[in-house]
């Protein structure tokens, strides 16, 4: 047996009106369901949830509890091409590029913030020993 798939992946957020915006409009992502406790974001054959880190890590849900303190990371394939225009799309909607990182083994990542702090990398497939296909 090997997993070899990442169905969910989770950030936080105690702004879940901000973060819809952020990760709905700037972003683009279909919110696909919401509620006082989390958004669920369709991204290609996985989803993205935010939750409400108070509330998530609340004892006695019907799921096991869950919650993380400080600022998470997620990062998004791009190419050399989508990465400009990212930087583009982020600069005409007032999002501040926290960084622009060129990689020894060639391409660059692009780095902002979501509005909970969450770092969000948009990077080339490249990096990790090969081209993933993304």
């Amino acid at each position: 047996m090997r997993a070899d798939r990442i169905f969910e992946t989770v950030l936080y957020a105690k702004d879940l009106v901000a973060a819809k915006a952020f990760y709905g409009d700037i972003l683009g992502m279909q919110l696909i369901r919401e509620s006082e406790l989390f958004l669920t974001f369709r991204i290609s054959y996985s989803v993205l949830l935010i939750f409400d880190a108070d509330a998530s890590s609340a004892a006695g849900r019907s799921v096991p509890a869950h919650g993380a303190k400080g600022e998470g990371h997620i990062a998004f394939a791009a190419s050399d091409k989508e990465i400009d225009e990212w930087q583009a799309h982020f600069e005409a909607n007032g999002v501040e590029i926290e960084q622009i990182v060129e990689w020894s083994e060639g391409g660059r990542s692009l780095y902002v913030r979501d509005p909970a702090g969450n770092s969000v990398e948009f990077a080339p497939s490249t990096l990790w020993d090969g081209d993933w296909g993304f």
